[in-house]
């Protein structure tokens, strides 16, 4: 995610309350909206609009989520993260089977959906990045948690990993420790900034054993940490 650019969320649930509510919740974690309320009108909008997620709700007045789901899915591979009150297993594998890359049920926490969100749009993002040039200095290796430095292959944790990949994304850019733990740890487990600090310990003494002579990660003094193109 960057600051000047914000991912583009289409939410698309009938029930007002909730609809407001994830709204709110989404654009606090800095996303563009935009609600639609009807199934048939989220499918006419999805046809001449572009989005970066949909979060769809199953039952809808005018067409159902799993229709929407099918007709998308046969023109695009926009993220879809298929939300629902019914829970039975049935309807859990067809939304699945359809294309839809996560699935919520009814009642939901919104912070767990901006974090599933996050998510989603994470491993997007990493899919486009590993058909990247290979010659590049510096390249994500998502299905095994690794990341080649100067084509030296190092082996990450899944906290190294997804950290080092929430720097990577955005080189130059200052986080601080609060906003690594608020996106690293979508378990929202207690941790704290000695935490952060002992990961990034670790991860540098890893990329180090590639690149010797270079800070690939930089602590900020008083802000939190960045990452360094090679």
């Amino acid at each position: 995610m960057t600051d000047s650019i914000a991912p583009r969320v289409l939410i698309v649930e009938d029930e007002p309350d909730l609809a407001q509510l994830l709204n709110e919740y989404m654009q606090a974690a800095q996303y563009s909206t935009t609600v639609i309320n009807n199934g048939t009108d989220a499918n006419d909008w999805l046809q001449a609009n572009e989005v970066d997620i949909v979060l769809l709700d199953l039952m809808l007045p005018g067409m159902s989520g799993l229709d929407i789901c099918r007709d998308i899915r046969k023109a695009s591979d926009v993220p879809v993260i298929m939300i629902t009150a019914k829970v039975e297993e049935i309807d859990r594998l067809i939304g699945l089977e359809l294309g839809a890359d996560d699935y919520i049920c009814k009642p939901y926490s919104p912070r767990e959906v901006v974090a599933r969100t996050k998510a989603v749009l994470r491993r997007t993002l990493s899919d486009t990045s590993s058909s990247e040039d290979q010659n590049q200095s510096v390249v994500l290796c998502e299905e095994r948690s690794s990341v080649i430095v100067h084509k030296q292959e190092i082996e990450l944790t899944q906290i190294e990993y997804r950290m080092f990949k929430l720097l990577f994304e955005q080189p130059g850019r200052i986080f601080s420790r609060q906003f690594i733990m608020d996106n690293i740890y979508t378990d929202y487990r207690v941790v704290s900034d000695r935490t952060v600090d002992s990961h990034i310990k670790k991860l540098r003494k890893k990329l180090q054993a590639a690149a010797p002579e270079q800070d690939i990660i930089r602590s900020v003094y008083g802000a939190g940490y960045k990452f360094e193109n090679l």
